[in-house]
């Protein structure tokens, strides 16, 4: 008997809501019915929810109490292959079924009906006088660069109220335009001229091509050198999917990425792509969803949500720089985007590019093993070389104790600002210093809320906690003792490091790129582009200056404190501190000038430092590999965290303690649990952290023992219990 694709009104169809529910509701078909899959708005007490029909109803209670259906949503239904990856997706992670539709349904007014509405765009002409008001509403719309607006939106982004955009219209200003709530994206053109490839990235895209055109899943990894073009490869695989009239997803790890990549789509494909992120308007994102839906948007380019959209035809999914940590979401549902899109694939038959200069270990094991296909790009593009890296000994560079830029270093610099070429001097560090401690008594500033340390942002003048936000000003006094100017900071951040480059090199031009220093990722892709045209002599950055920017003027890398990702317990210190250190290098001699990199360390005798300046990638990973299959540890092994909290330290505790007695659930599967022991961050927003950690054989079920193991405990109201599988970190 085939599965029923309409119901009559009247029909019970089962709905499951976003609601964290346990289990679907009935309700009974709307007037004109609906399909299987239809998005619904139903009652829910006396709320109004969202949900999809997912199957027949059940009937097993009084049908006089059945609610019908207030109305289906003007929406594409949702694909079967959708809901199977849902429910894939939540089994694996061990994730409720509800919250995994929250995260297919982010876009805010998918129930407003079609209609025209009034958009506002940047305008022709200067306003005759210009107030504070009218200035930050000029700005919010440049700094989004031009994306329509709503007046609620505008005027909420802007903090104005709705009449000072209106004053900005009737001075010409902003542009009032009516405009269709949602229409298609404009068409990209796959035949449009691209760059001349090289033999090996010719081959690498044919590669991808014929997997396109297969109709098949597969999974490739594509691994090459900084600079090696990997961009152009995998965007002929983006070209061969249009021809094949499907749809595309590329993955991107940081939204400032998206500026400089969103300019080399429109320069291959004459049209701008889709974006979702959150740094795109409200308005865009339900044009993004329901374009996706409906076939009206060709390529999505996004962060790790971007997983969730539901896509028509989806034939191929790039991760680009694979590697990175921040495809691992770590609040909410717990998934990494880079498995998830595998996942996503093998259910919709789409091909998978993982590309990456220094892929995860997983991913280059399952190469290694067969399960992907490899591709590798081991040349720059043009004229453009690796950087030659050396090692600078801090052990004997004989630095007062509130200086970090070794004069090797310096000098290097001064050379480069001669020449009129970049330098970058990396820290990943955010803030002026991680310690603020008091010289007469020794206390040092904690967050009131967690188990953790202030972080000074002399820029703020606040001192702010990483873990939960918490921001007060730089005391005066300290707060354990009361002794006023007797407070201290400890180690360097990146502000700490632009103050003592402002002194070192007075006359440069000193650009500091964290995150927090910037009120929107419009604003932070303004300053990155303003640093590829030369508006810098040195940039000072964590993380996100390692991630795929392209500085043609930067010929000079200096890492500050290479050994930083060294410390710690963390199973993948090495790995990650081999990754980092390899990819901002790569930031230096992109262009036609020759570039070079400094470590500065206090180990370089150490096997990830020694690995890195001898660049034998293959090496490095043989080894790491080798150290994982011993201990048994992905991805030769199987782990998962469980991390019980409550503002009761006690109750977490014992519930620990309850299921570390009761593991025979895991007992029989090969498993051993590890704990329960207070997390490295005892406690975060007054709630006190235990863990316990699971390590399985490689071959285990391990969820399905999981859901056993923890079924055995009766969390109370105010203890919370969070699965991890296959953790990325463990704070």
């Amino acid at each position: 008997m085939g599965r029923q694709d309409f119901f009559d009104h009247g029909d019970l169809v089962a709905v499951l809501t976003t609601q964290p529910l346990d289990r679907l509701l009935d309700y009974k078909a709307p007037e004109g019915g609906c399909h299987l899959g239809a998005f619904v708005e139903v009652p829910l007490g006396p709320r109004k929810v969202l949900g999809v029909v997912c199957a027949p109803g059940r009937g097993d209670f009084d049908r006089s109490k059945i609610r019908p259906v207030i109305r289906v949503l003007d929406v594409a239904p949702m694909r079967e292959e959708m809901q199977i990856f849902l429910e894939r997706a939540a089994e694996y992670t061990l994730t409720p079924l509800p919250a995994m539709l929250r995260l297919a349904t982010r876009a805010p007014g998918l129930g407003d009906p079609p209609s025209m509405r009034k958009v506002y765009r940047p305008g022709d002409s200067v306003p005759d006088r210009m107030t504070d008001a009218r200035r930050r509403v000029l700005a919010t719309l440049q700094e989004y660069g031009g994306l329509s607006f709503t007046l609620k939106e505008l005027s909420d982004a802007a903090g104005v109220t709705p009449s000072v955009v209106k004053g900005l219209v009737k001075q010409g200003a902003v542009h009032e335009e009516d405009s269709p709530r949602d229409v298609p994206f404009p068409l990209l053109d796959e035949e449009r001229a691209s760059k001349a490839l090289t033999a090996d990235q010719a081959a690498a895209a044919e590669h991808l091509r014929r997997g396109i055109r297969s109709g098949t899943y597969g999974t490739t990894l594509l691994r090459g050198i900084t600079g090696s073009g990997k961009t152009e490869v995998y965007l002929e695989a983006v070209a061969e999917c249009f021809r094949q009239r499907q749809q595309a997803l590329v993955l991107l790890p940081e939204i400032a990425l998206s500026a400089e990549f969103i300019a080399r789509v429109q320069e291959r494909f004459g049209a701008k792509p889709a974006e979702w992120h959150s740094g795109v308007t409200i308005t865009e994102r339900r044009r993004t969803w329901k374009m996706v839906g409906q076939g009206g948007a060709q390529l999505v380019v996004g962060a790790r949500s971007a997983l969730f959209l539901p896509f028509l035809d989806l034939g191929l999914i790039v991760v680009d720089e694979e590697h990175d940590t921040s495809y691992k979401q770590e609040d909410g549902a717990l998934y990494n985007a880079r498995d998830m899109a595998v996942l996503r694939a093998s259910i919709c038959g789409a091909q998978v590019v993982l590309a990456s200069a220094t892929p995860s270990l997983e991913s280059w094991a399952n190469a290694e093993a067969g399960k992907y296909a490899k591709l590798e790009l081991t040349s720059r593009f043009g004229d453009s070389a690796l950087p030659d890296m050396c090692a600078v000994d801090m052990r004997g560079a004989d630095l007062p104790s509130n200086r970090w830029i070794s004069s090797r270093l310096a000098g290097a610099v001064r050379e480069r600002i001669e020449r009129g070429e970049q330098s970058l001097l990396f820290l990943n560090r955010r803030g002026y210093a991680p310690v603020t401690i008091c010289r007469a008594c020794g206390h040092q500033i904690g967050c009131d809320h967690c188990d953790a340390r202030m972080v000074e942002h002399r820029f703020l003048k606040r001192l702010v906690c990483h873990q939960c936000g918490e921001t007060r000003p730089i005391p005066d006094a300290c707060p354990a003792c009361g002794a006023e100017d007797r407070l201290a900071p400890v180690g360097p951040g990146v502000e700490r490091l632009q103050e003592e480059a402002s002194e070192l090199f007075p006359d440069a031009r000193i650009a500091t790129l964290s995150s927090d220093l910037f009120g929107s990722a419009r604003a932070l892709k303004a300053r990155i582009a303003e640093i590829a045209e030369g508006g810098a002599d040195i940039v000072i950055g964590t993380q996100l200056v390692a991630k795929g920017h392209n500085f043609p003027l930067l010929t000079l890398v200096g890492v500050i404190d290479a050994d930083l990702g060294l410390q710690g317990s963390d199973l993948r210190a090495a790995e990650r501190t081999f990754q980092l250190m390899r990819q901002v290098s790569g930031r230096a001699g992109r262009a036609d000038r020759p570039g070079e990199a400094l470590l500065q360390t206090y180990q370089p005798e150490h096997p990830v430092i020694r690995a890195i300046l001898a660049g034998d990638e293959d090496s490095f990973w043989r080894a790491e590999a080798e150290e994982r299959r011993h201990a048994g540890v992905p991805p030769f092994g199987r782990m998962a965290g469980i991390i019980l909290s409550s503002p009761d330290m006690q109750e977490a505790f014992d519930t620990g303690a309850e299921l570390a007695r009761n593991e025979a659930p895991l007992r029989c599967i090969g498993a051993q649990v590890f704990g329960p022991a207070p997390a490295p961050v005892a406690r975060i927003r007054g709630r006190h952290r235990v863990r316990l950690l699971v390590k399985a054989p490689k071959g285990a079920a391990l969820q399905k023992a999981l859901a056993a193991w923890i079924a055995q405990v009766k969390p109370g109201p105010n203890l919370r219990l969070t699965v991890d599988i296959d953790p990325q970190s463990f704070y």
